[in-house]
């Protein structure tokens, strides 16, 4: 028999999840379609497990490093089943919480693989869900008023590069690698490469980065990215940019993965003892009835509104699946806007200039709002400020003091433009900024936020003085 639904979820990651969660709040009766587990990529391969093996890389850096802090330990080792066993009990607590919120909200789950169906002998209205269970019974449908597509993506690979999980993986593989090896070649340069060279160096992993465009982490302001190509150097990773792979010529022969790039007409070799390609995502848009519906597709991604709202006005799309900046916290507010909207609210909208972008490595990268290079694009007459952590006793305690603070402001109005971070904990100190910039705040108001002492913040509103020269410790 078919079931009825207010709203209809395909996709449990964090995008799909909370949208349920929001809908329940809202009084609708909800059910989520997810083929694999709650929680999606970003919560079994992905955010999730790499910052685990994060923790454990920065745990292992610090302890090579106690005698500088007077804490002398012998033996220091890597157990990398240790690191996978912890990884997976944590994916399991987080898994079952989702599962209690589930219970809680009252929201039905069906586990299998949901798809669009056009107008049926069920339902008029195109958007009949067709549910095939995992379990091998009989195909569920639901008949709901709304659906939202939250499929999320899948990692990028080159059609003539053959990902055989052992020797060349991408990073779903690599979470799952048994024994470290002793080298290892990332082609792309973005945030999953420079995380996963961050962490594998740590380890003690000789690390190559294969980037093809000009500079590793190119969506970041050109300072960010020069003086974390400048401290992966430092500490041994090498770092080829502007360097096409040539995926045809790649070879695996005596245990060891051989390929060649192309880098100023020079073609080039290199060889490892594992290649990961982490050359990006794209969105999950096949097989989910999309043909029966007149969804607009473009170059790959599902076309929305601001509302996330297809071209079909009961079907809304998040997260992945429809591009832009491909982020679980992004995926989650969409969600919460599609579904206010389907409750007839008017949702507070989302600004990509207002959401914070993080990259988990050895030194830590955040950001909110534009790069010098894209203010002055959009005719801004900018002034910034930069202050290093060098100045910060926090820092010094911590042993830690690669690393900056910028800020960007509007010359004209001294709006707040954009923040970069580049050192220690910079994940955890972005919100500040992030408010600041949803507040419209100058960065007079920031420098004259008074930031305790000592803190790792105090190099924000240092940075903020240092936009009008007037830095007192610089």
């Amino acid at each position: 028999m078919a079931k009825e639904y207010d709203l209809v979820i395909l996709g449990g990651g964090p995008g799909g999840y909370v949208a349920g969660i929001k809908a329940s709040q809202l009084g609708m009766k909800v059910a989520i379609v997810e083929e694999k587990q709650l929680g999606g990529t970003c919560l079994h391969e992905g955010c999730i497990p790499s910052k685990t093996f994060l923790r454990s890389a920065e745990l292992y850096r610090g302890a090579v490093k106690g005698e500088d802090f007077g804490v002398i330990a012998n033996d220091i080792k890597i157990d990398l089943a240790k690191v996978q066993g912890r990884k997976q009990r944590i994916v399991d607590i987080l898994t079952k919480g989702i599962h209690f919120l589930m219970k809680k909200g009252k929201i039905d789950v069906y586990e299998g693989h949901g798809r669009i169906l056009g107008p049926s002998i069920f339902s008029p209205m195109l958007g009949t869900i067709s549910v095939e269970m995992n379990n091998g019974q009989e195909n569920e449908i639901l008949l709901p008023k709304n659906v939202l597509i939250a499929t999320g993506s899948k990692p990028k690979i080159l059609p003539s590069l053959a990902i055989d999980g052992t020797f060349v993986m991408t990073s779903k593989e690599a979470l799952e690698m048994e024994t470290l090896p002793v080298s290892m070649i990332i082609v792309g340069g973005g945030v999953f490469g420079v995380e996963w060279a961050s962490l594998l160096a740590d380890f003690g992993v000789a690390v190559t980065i294969i980037e093809y465009a000009d500079m590793i982490l190119p969506s970041e302001d050109k300072d960010i990215s020069k003086e974390i190509t400048r401290l992966f150097k430092k500490k041994g990773i090498k770092v080829i940019t502007g360097a096409k792979l040539l995926p045809e010529m790649t070879e695996v022969t005596n245990n060891t993965v051989k390929i060649k790039v192309l880098q100023k007409d020079i073609e080039k070799e290199f060889t490892a003892d594992k290649l990961l390609i982490s050359i990006g995502r794209e969105a999950n848009t096949a097989d989910v009835g999309l043909d029966n519906t007149k969804i607009n597709i473009e170059k790959g991604c599902i076309v929305t509104n601001e509302y996330y709202q297809t071209s079909e006005s009961h079907i809304y799309a998040i997260g992945d699946v429809i591009g832009g900046l491909q982020l679980a916290h992004v995926a989650s507010r969409e969600g919460i806007i599609a579904v206010e909207h389907m409750a007839g609210k008017k949702p507070y909208l989302l600004n990509n200039d207002t959401v914070p972008k993080c990259v988990y490595s050895h030194p830590e990268i955040a950001s909110v709002g534009l790069t010098e290079q894209e203010a002055v694009e959009k005719g801004y007459t900018v002034k910034s400020g930069k202050f290093f952590f060098r100045g910060i006793g926090k820092a010094l305690v911590h042993g830690d003091t690669d690393g900056f603070v910028k800020i960007i402001t509007d010359s004209d109005s001294d709006d707040l433009l954009g923040v970069h971070m580049i050192g220690p904990h910079v994940t955890e100190m972005i919100s500040e900024a992030t408010l600041a910039k949803i507040l419209d705040a100058t960065s007079w108001e920031i420098a004259n936020t008074i930031h305790p002492h000592p803190s790792l913040t105090e190099a924000i509103g240092e940075a903020a003085l240092a936009v009008e020269g007037i830095a007192i410790h610089g």
